[in-house]
């Protein structure tokens, strides 16, 4: 599902402040919504068809697997799936599905799990899941809910939660394990925590602070936040803003100079900015050290295949060698760069994230089932025979062909659409849409794939990640429904900033 025609290159939008983009785009919005709302049904009815499979053979486990109709609990089994669903379901204005996981909620025992539990991933996906659905439902879908405790409950068990596992940052320095045992409140015997997962917790404990005025959480985060935000030792960080990727758990000091946008880097720079958003007079260093770290992946990191120089993507850098590959999870980073744009009103940020989302788009656009690889590269010395005509046409080659449901590409086409104006960017995620719709969907929800770039997608891996529904039904069913509180604006018009698993906190 391809686009062979668009009504403005990127070349040429490169050129158009987006200013001037914008109210062009208004006068045509009238037409173009009638198509967007038919879509927009399409995209419930995708979501709903994912989680009737969810709820008829894996519920109230945290996965569905969409091929076997079993199910997995990857996450302790807290019911992920259900959690990670809240948002986008309350988004969709789907009141007998939210209904159904506000229950869900309610019988949750945090306390209890069999399993070793990730700090990061059950702040992103729990704890923020709990927290966005109370956002939402105290305010802009103040009326989907009719039972004020069901709401009521989402803030307690958030609290619950966080009592939980924040023994987690009692350590010398307050940065915390990621990998612990809630029943002994032990960990997994880590010296070092990686720049992502330290660095991607400070907005949802900060916001539960916010919401239950106990500032205790918001402490144990920006403690943490702290060491990232002055790193020591000076040398661990190689340029402006560009840091190493673990932290010593002792001392809170830097242990390397490996620096990169990608997966277990890659959220703390995107936390940077949108701290900045929810509250842009608290957070101003965390700004201050976001524009640094973009400047300085403009001017060192910014890499052009051989055979495509049109094409931008973000290298690694380690002891002065450029590591030329990436990942699908790294094409959030057009999405920053044009977030970070738009609030600080610089177009240079603006187009250079528009040239990064042109890139990642490519990683779609070249591959036989339209949908991106897990990892690709660009080094023209390293080419497999097997990918050279590739390489040659889109200036990448594939690494991993894997696609694990991964929602970063369609998430900077959001950013892209909704910044600019233009109507080509939500055409790239609903051509995405109609691709994953095509190759992953199974009777009973939507599967991963292990080739995208073998006929059919290879096959089905048979696993539903719970941000599905989080992260791809979110983006794309926003990109085609009316404008709303929650949506991302323009400027500084944002009321409210999306964690890095989508789910949208109210800003202060």
């Amino acid at each position: 599902m391809h686009l062979t025609s668009l009504s403005l290159s990127l070349t040429a939008l490169s050129l158009v402040s987006p200013s001037l983009a914008y109210p062009q785009y208004r006068t045509e919005r009238p037409l173009q919504d009638k198509v967007a709302l038919s879509r927009a049904d399409t995209i419930k009815e995708a979501f709903s068809h994912a989680w009737d499979g969810y709820k008829k053979y894996a519920y109230p486990h945290d996965e569905l697997h969409p091929v076997s109709n079993g199910y997995g609990d990857s996450r302790n089994g807290w019911g992920a799936s259900a959690v990670d669903a809240l948002s986008t379901a309350i988004i969709m204005g789907n009141a007998t599905i939210v209904n159904q996981i506000l229950d869900h909620v309610t019988r949750v025992d945090y306390s209890k799990t069999n399993d070793t539990v990730s700090l990061f991933e059950t702040t992103i996906r729990y704890l923020a899941g709990m927290l966005s659905g109370y956002d939402l439902l105290k305010g802009p879908a103040s009326d989907l809910v009719k039972d004020a405790s069901k709401v009521d409950k989402l803030l307690e068990q958030s609290k619950n939660l966080a009592d939980v596992l924040k023994f987690a940052f009692d350590t010398p320095s307050g940065v915390p394990y990621n990998n612990i045992n809630i029943s002994s409140h032990g960990n997994d015997g880590a010296t070092t925590n990686g720049l992502a997962v330290t660095g991607t917790l400070v907005l949802e404990w900060t916001r539960l602070s916010d919401l239950t005025g106990d500032d205790q959480y918001a402490q144990l985060s920006q403690k943490a936040q702290s060491y990232l935000l002055s790193p020591k030792p000076s040398s661990n960080e190689p340029f402006p803003g560009l840091v190493g990727s673990h932290i010593s758990i002792e001392t809170g000091q830097f242990t390397d100079a490996q620096v990169s946008w990608n997966g277990g880097d890659d959220s703390f720079y995107e936390y940077l900015i949108k701290m900045y958003v929810y509250d842009p007079n608290e957070f101003g260093e965390y700004k201050d050290r976001w524009v640094a770290a973009a400047d300085s992946s403009m001017q060192h990191l910014a890499s052009h295949p051989s055979t495509r120089p049109d094409l931008t993507f973000l290298a690694s850098y380690d002891n002065g060698n450029l590591g030329l590959s990436s990942q699908h999870l790294t094409c959030f980073d057009g999405g920053s760069f044009l977030l970070g744009g738009t609030v600080l009103d610089n177009d240079d940020y603006i187009n250079f994230g528009l040239d990064l989302v042109k890139a990642c788009h490519e990683t779609y656009n070249a591959t036989l089932t339209g949908i991106g690889p897990e990892s690709f590269a660009w080094d023209a010395n390293s080419v497999p025979s097997s990918q050279k005509a590739l390489y040659e046409k889109a200036g990448f080659y594939i690494q991993s062909g894997a696609y694990i449901l991964r929602p970063e590409v369609i998430e900077s086409f959001y950013y892209a659409y909704r910044i600019t104006g233009q109507e080509q960017y939500r055409e790239w995620i609903w051509n995405a849409f109609l691709s994953i719709n095509k190759y992953c969907r199974t009777s009973s929800g939507f599967s991963g794939l292990t080739n995208v770039n073998a006929a059919n997608g290879g096959s089905q891996d048979d696993n539903q990640e719970s941000f599905l529904f989080a992260e791809v039904m979110k983006y794309v069913y926003l990109a085609h429904s009316e404008d709303a509180a929650w949506q991302v604006q323009r400027g500084n018009g944002n009321k409210f900033v999306f964690n890095t698993e989508a789910h949208p906190f109210q800003v202060r």
